[in-house]
């Protein structure tokens, strides 16, 4: 509200805290706290939703580690879910930093919890990996200790990207359902990683190189080092792909686009499953007028891959070692929520075990036939 956009925003649509107090880090407490207000929260979105003219579905950004971000995030997205059954809920998620030692000593119950509203509640959530987003900013920017303002430049520049088609529509991909739906085949598997090409900062040498072709771009896409996610694809294990969404944008021939995706195709630099088709959609839209770039073509991916289940069995493991101790459920215990049992979390666990499988299996030619199994019989 105290920058340059503030402008921008409806200053109605803004809720403040009173108290200002926050959740402590601790999924419980963000997520009673969000019952407390809903109310005045969902005045907000109700009168947003009845002023539309053709409402299609919700944007949620948030953390799934902390506690506001978790705890009211998935009481939100609970109560979105319930509210307006027939319209899309899509997620922003950020997934915190492995390679540090968190701060937040709960992080791991926090995010079993959120991950189990986002399995059940969402219906496509693209997933922005602080892990990823970290190595990105030193290995490929070289940026020593990046800012906060610097990895949410990575993020709002996917977010935008990703959105392109929306707001400056085009024959094909102009409503969200229509992003999606390539990208999701099965109801379960809608977590999508991110990639995006060409990155450079005003303090990289070679920022102003122009001369990128669409073959460029989309075979830099492929690279595991332009993923946004830590568990990016690798050649050398069984993870395949399950779709593929290339938004290219600028000076772009569509006969490039066929020349690109046929090379692509010839060289097998995409490993697909082996029960859908193997596509790649590609989506060409026009670059922000208000937006100067130093590239002629970029591109997004935005992909359905199986390997995506490592994030999954790593916060699986991370609980489990907690959980095991019993460490750190007193603050749980003070919620109403927990006040009697703690099956909520071990409910969460199954639910994350579960869809772990449930990708896993997606690798193998008979996964229409599969049925998820308890690990512990």
């Amino acid at each position: 509200m105290t920058s340059t956009h503030a402008k921008l925003y409806n200053p109605e649509n803004v809720y403040l805290s009173k108290h200002g107090g926050g959740a402590g880090n601790n999924w419980a407490s963000g997520f009673s706290q969000g019952e407390k207000l809903q109310e005045e929260v969902f005045d907000i979105i109700d009168r947003e939703a009845d002023g539309s003219d053709s409402l299609e579905g919700f944007v949620l950004c948030h953390s799934i580690a902390g506690g506001t971000g978790s705890g009211m995030g998935s009481y939100m997205l609970e109560r979105l879910s319930d509210r307006f059954p027939k319209k899309l809920l899509q997620t922003y998620s950020v997934f915190p930093n492995q390679d540090e030692i968190s701060d937040v000593v709960v992080q791991p119950y926090n995010s079993l919890l959120t991950l189990k509203r986002l399995t059940n509640c969402a219906d496509c959530v693209v997933v922005l990996d602080n892990t990823a987003l970290n190595r990105i900013a030193s290995d490929r920017l070289h940026i020593e200790n990046p800012t906060f303002t610097q990895i949410n430049t990575l993020v709002s520049t996917i977010m935008s990207v990703s959105t392109t088609t929306l707001r400056y529509p085009s024959y094909m991909n102009n409503n969200l359902i229509g992003l999606t739906a390539p990208l999701i085949p099965t109801p379960q598997l809608h977590f999508l990683m991110t990639g995006y090409t060409p990155l450079t900062t005003d303090n990289d040498p070679n920022w102003n190189i122009r001369k990128t072709t669409v073959l460029d771009v989309m075979r830099r896409l492929l690279q595991p080092k332009n993923m946004m996610v830590s568990s990016a694809p690798d050649k050398t294990n069984h993870h395949c792909y399950i779709s593929i969404l290339n938004i290219i944008q600028g000076e772009v021939d569509p006969t490039q686009v066929h020349k690109s995706l046929q090379r692509i195709r010839e060289r097998k630099l995409a490993q697909f499953i082996p029960w859908g088709p193997a596509s790649i959609q590609v989506a060409l839209s026009r670059s922000s007028p208000y937006v100067q770039s130093n590239h002629k073509v970029s591109g997004l991916m935005m992909a359905n891959h199986t390997g995506i289940s490592s994030l999954f069995n790593r916060s699986l493991a991370q609980y489990d070692k907690l959980r095991k101790r019993g460490a750190f459920l007193d603050q749980f215990r003070r919620e109403d929520m927990f006040k009697d049992d703690l099956s909520e979390l071990d409910n969460s666990r199954e639910v994350i075990d579960c869809l772990a499988q449930e990708y896993e299996a997606a690798t193998q030619r008979n996964y229409l036939q599969w049925v998820p199994k308890n690990r512990g019989e």
